[in-house]
């Protein structure tokens, strides 16, 4: 196992593909993340809310933000397995080349994998504001007019 410096420089080469997808997905995981923490911000102000008497506009958002809930945790799964891919990548690049070990078809696979796992969480997030969207588009107008 004789390591040349060229040699490492090649994978290097290979494995910055995949650190910028990475830093793309961690990114997206941060996005998530907010999304998630306005969500159950949000959660927590109706609960008080409804402790007060039941109302049923309260009881229709909670509803609604816990299918948002549901959803953007889907998504961050997803991304969390595109990440994890993708360092599994990275780290069979290495593997593979240092220990002359044939990797590239496991390789391809988990890049597949990881791409699948990318485009699912994406999906998750734009079904996530879908539902929100839709929310809003259908109480617009159910805000109190502001005093002028």
């Amino acid at each position: 196992m004789n390591i040349q410096t060229n040699d490492i420089g090649h994978v290097i080469q290979l494995a910055i593909a995949p650190v910028f997808l990475l830093t793309g997905v961690a990114t997206k995981l941060t996005v998530l993340m907010n999304r998630l923490a306005r969500i159950i911000d949000r959660t927590r102000d109706l609960k008080v809310e409804l402790r007060k008497g039941p109302d049923p506009e309260c009881s229709e958002e909670l509803d609604v933000l816990y299918q948002r809930w549901r959803l953007i945790n889907y998504a961050i799964t997803s991304s969390t397995c595109c990440g994890f891919l993708i360092c599994m990548i990275i780290a069979g690049l290495f593997l593979g080349d240092t220990a002359d070990l044939p990797l590239d078809r496991y390789i391809a696979g988990m890049f597949v994998i990881a791409m699948i796992a990318l485009i699912a969480s994406f999906l998750f997030l734009l079904r996530e504001v879908s539902v929100s969207f839709r929310y809003m588009h259908i109480h617009r107008h159910d805000a109190p007019a502001r005093p002028d």
